[in-house]
């Protein structure tokens, strides 16, 4: 083998995997943990009542698109902070946390105001069936209130990542996770001689974790080596830096809207073919949130890691960095499929649903493993290697044709013209994922990505 093939093999760089393995587990982790409140709402609602854990489901969804606001916020702050991380700015990376902070801020407020005033209004976006909506106001009138705190929260965790604080972002979102759970089954069975309140507990206990996990980041930060908050800083003019930022945010904030509006759309949809699909559904996206933190771990780490390299000017790096990671995408996407089909019988043999929701989570978790490859390849490879050298207009390209061009019009003829079946239906929302792999590597082999953003 040639020294240059020998520099692009996935497992000849020892440097690289211990980078790698030290940035992705803690981030996979995280996920992990966040994932599993859904996953912990969902088991103990589905024991009080199925329609419950369908509309906690459903309403949860309005923080799912708060979070994709959040998310292009905070990506942003990462590819930008990351580079100028590997260039050992610590001063701009400051200026980028005050930037988070002012857009994130306006964000939540927006979302919590809508659950407080809104509640109905919001819950008839993902469904017409009366019983799941009065029993999601409930839950969004407390749970509006937790949206307030999030979005600062991220801000915190995102500059620790991108400053190698990324154990202590794992360990701060782990344990408020742990809060979570532990106070979902105290407040939805009244354990220790308090009430049981079901669907607003699970309110409750999101809200008392929110509030711990921002106290905590606001601590921590304070520490030394930590990159701090400065008053100065988040009302100073910054304006090559601020236009930096919405110039590399806007693109993120498409894809993440074309992305989470579709994805709701995809919720709706289900919403809309009854209470047992709506069951199933909320099942298999615990499970496929579960499956996927493998994956969004490796974005996360690509994002910083191929970042760092190229924000330093060692572009070559960064590029051999990527095409590592591209290749690992593919293996994990693998395991992620073999994953879902050998959890399928467990979650079967075990959810307390209807025999024909039943049927339908059998159906859409033999769907969601051939889905997997696609995701997992697409989530690493666009959100993680592109994004990192601020490659960040394909992404959103490539949802515009793949996700509202294709699948998001089949699905929603299949649900409200041509009454298909729900299997063929859930089938039209996985296209997207698959279809786009050629068009990914493709545009992969281009190398645009490798871009040092600093100035």
């Amino acid at each position: 083998m040639s020294e240059k093939n020998k520099a692009y093999a996935l497992f000849s760089d020892r440097d690289f995997w211990k980078k790698l393995v030290k940035i992705t587990l803690p981030i996979a982790f995280q996920y992990l943990m966040l994932a599993s409140v859904a996953a912990s709402d969902a088991l103990m609602l589905v024991n009080v009542e199925q329609n419950a854990m369908s509309a906690v489901s459903l309403a949860t969804q309005v923080q799912f698109v708060q979070n994709m606001f959040i998310s292009s916020i905070a990506t942003a702050g990462s590819i930008l902070g990351a580079q100028y991380w590997g260039k050992k700015d610590n001063e701009t990376v400051g200026k980028i946390f005050s930037l988070l902070i002012r857009f994130n801020v306006v964000i939540s407020a927006l979302f919590f105001v809508g659950c407080i005033v809104f509640p109905r209004e919001l819950m008839l976006i993902f469904t017409n069936e009366e019983s799941l909506i009065s029993i999601g106001i409930q839950y969004l009138r407390i749970a509006g209130w937790s949206y307030l705190l999030t979005g600062i929260s991220q801000c915190y965790l995102t500059v620790m990542k991108v400053s190698d604080h990324v154990a202590q972002t794992a360990v701060i979102s782990s344990s408020a996770v742990i809060i979570n759970i532990f106070l979902n089954a105290v407040f939805i069975y009244g354990l220790f001689k308090i009430p049981a309140m079901s669907v607003e507990g699970a309110a409750i206990a999101t809200l008392i974790a929110r509030i711990y996990e921002l106290i905590v980041c606001v601590l921590v930060s304070l520490k030394k080596g930590y990159i701090r908050l400065k008053l100065t800083q988040l009302f100073a003019k910054m304006g090559v830096l601020t236009k930096d930022f919405i110039k590399c945010m806007w693109p993120l904030l498409g894809a993440y809207l074309f992305w989470g509006v579709g994805f709701t759309s995809y919720t709706a949809f289900m919403g809309h073919l009854g209470e047992d699909a709506a069951a199933a559904n909320s099942i298999t996206a615990v499970i496929r949130d579960l499956v996927c933190c493998v994956c969004d771990g490796l974005a996360g780490g690509a994002g910083i890691i191929v970042g760092n390299a190229l924000g330093a000017g060692k572009l070559e790096d960064g590029k051999r960095y990527g095409i590592k990671i591209a290749k690992l995408a593919f293996i994990i996407g693998i395991g992620s499929a073999l994953v879902m089909y050998i959890l399928t019988p467990v979650i079967i043999n075990t959810v307390d649903v209807t025999e024909q929701a039943r049927e339908y989570l059998l159906q859409m978790m033999l769907v969601m493993g051939f889905y997997m490859i696609g995701r997992c390849v697409n989530t690493i490879v666009i959100n993680g290697v592109f994004s990192a050298g601020g490659d960040t207009l394909f992404d959103m390209y490539s949802l515009a044709i793949c996700m509202w061009g294709i699948a998001v019009p089949l699905a929603a003829l299949g649900t409200f013209v041509l009454d298909w079946p729900v299997f063929v239906v859930y089938a039209c929302t996985c296209l997207d994922e698959v279809g786009k792999i050629p068009w990914v590597m493709y545009h992969f082999r281009k190398y645009r990505w490798v871009k040092d953003l600093t100035r």
